[in-house]
């Protein structure tokens, strides 16, 4: 079921499905009890309660509801953490019935049909165009940190698009001032695929040509686009941890997110469609529409018009 999804994801993903059923194999279990799944270690632990059945046929959806609402009413979870559990569960039953003939109560699953929690609308951070100067500005004197920050500034990567990077990757050739591809790899024996499991094309724009014109890979050994001062590949977590120490110097807390997000904000603003917005970032247009359609109503004057 986690084959093609990250590492990263794959714990996270565990932990959900250990808060759902105990360490009932293998797998789901903690070596050192006391340390979490991301390292830190435990406060005292509340008995929370579990899906107790002997048959996984037998869970039912009153079960999966009473689990959730239980978690929502202990521990405060937001809305969103709620639906992932429930998200979690419903993608297990799916892979249980598909990949084992499980037969599921009724013939449909149980975790589909607990009522999804209601969420907020999401509070989408970006940089204005005077803050993204600010901000690369502030990077002049690590020129290697300040075109790694370009990019995610002007294509829209996510951070592990961005560390995945080859040089193949950065096309120059390709029509205008060039494109950045990213997409499914092998590299040294390491698989990689995008979030979406979908490749895509980026332009390179005026703004961010000026930044990659002048850096050459090519001249250093390494396959990689952007690589550490050992010529490896970045970890999204290193890189993150090395922008926030240089940033915390010039007393600025932006990250990558948000510069992923000002990509899109910024080009909402202008008014492209959040169809074409979608394609760039590797989005759906329905999530593209959640997080940038409030930034649009300039373009839409017309519109209302008869």
């Amino acid at each position: 079921m986690f084959s093609a999804k990250t590492a990263r994801s794959v714990v996270r993903d565990i932990a959900y499905l250990r808060d759902a059923f105990g360490p009932c194999c293998k797998q789901l279990e903690i070596k050192n009890k006391k340390i979490s799944e991301k390292g830190v270690k435990r406060p005292a632990q509340i008995k929370t309660n579990k899906i107790e059945t002997n048959f996984f046929e037998h869970i039912t959806t009153a079960d999966i509801s009473g689990f959730i609402s239980a978690k929502v009413r202990r521990n405060c979870l937001s809305p969103k953490t709620a639906n992932r559990y429930r998200e979690i569960l419903t993608r297990l039953f799916n892979w249980a019935a598909g990949q084992y003939g499980v037969v599921l109560p009724g013939g449909q699953n149980p975790a589909a049909k607990v009522e999804r929690y209601k969420e907020q609308a999401p509070q989408i951070s970006f940089l204005t165009k005077e803050q993204i100067e600010e901000q690369l500005n502030a990077l002049e004197n690590v020129p290697n940190l300040q075109i790694m920050v370009a990019v995610l500034l002007y294509a829209g990567l996510r951070r592990e698009e961005l560390c995945w990077l080859t040089v193949e990757d950065v096309d120059f050739r390709a029509g205008g001032n060039g494109m950045i591809r990213i997409r499914a790899k092998t590299v040294c024996g390491e698989k990689w695929e995008p979030k979406t499991k979908k490749n895509r094309i980026v332009p390179i724009s005026n703004n961010l040509i000026k930044y990659l014109e002048y850096y050459k890979p090519q001249m250093i050994q390494s396959q990689w686009y952007f690589f550490t001062p050992q010529g490896k590949r970045w970890d999204p977590d290193n890189f993150s941890r090395y922008l926030r120490n240089v940033n915390r110097q010039a007393q600025l807390d932006w990250t990558c997110l948000q510069f992923r997000h000002t990509f899109g904000s910024q080009l909402a603003m202008k008014g492209e469609s959040l169809y074409k917005i979608s394609k760039l970032m590797g989005n759906s247009p329905e999530i593209c529409s959640r997080h940038y359609a409030a930034l649009t109503p300039e373009a839409m004057v017309d519109t209302v018009n008869f």
